[in-house]
């Protein structure tokens, strides 16, 4: 028993963009899509991470060395939940160690849920001569609240 032969598919010579009679025809443009406007960071915000020791302390040379934080300047300290806020204030009595590191006070660690190994995000600001911790909870919230949409509720 033979089976009935299919006939080939040939597809047409003139695809579009091709060449008909030496002339090329016209392409069509596909739509660009819109890019959202990404806001800038501001130029007196340095940024960068650090690792909380069993101690309170962070270390991060170039968060101290932008704020021109020396060695015996006074502090102040105020928290909120996973955010830690030093600012110099000279009626204080927490002061800058000789290192160039942030001590947060064990009961700002706590108010806040900072524990040992946690990592942080350092966010100094010159012009408000503040230094602020979030802690990657924080971060992780701030990100998934901004983050795109993919559909069917889901997240990148």
């Amino acid at each position: 028993m033979t089976a009935p032969l299919i006939a080939p598919l040939i597809p047409p010579r003139a695809r579009p963009g091709a060449r008909e009679h030496g002339r090329a025809a016209p392409a069509r443009r596909l739509p660009m899509a819109a890019a959202p406007e990404v806001p800038a960071v501001p130029g007196d915000v340095v940024y960068g991470t650090g690792r909380m020791d069993e101690s309170g302390r962070v270390a991060d040379r170039a968060m101290t060395g932008a704020l021109g934080r020396q060695p015996g300047d006074r502090l102040t300290f105020t928290a909120a939940a996973g955010v830690v806020i030093a600012r110099r204030d000279p009626a204080r009595m927490v002061t800058m160690p000789a290192k160039p590191y942030l001590v947060i006070p064990a009961a700002l660690r706590r108010r806040c849920g900072l524990r040992p190994g946690d990592h942080v995000l350092l966010a100094a600001s010159t012009g408000e001569d503040k230094l602020t911790a979030y802690s990657f909870a924080v971060v992780d919230q701030a990100l998934r609240a901004h983050a795109p949409d993919c559909g069917e509720g889901r997240r990148p």
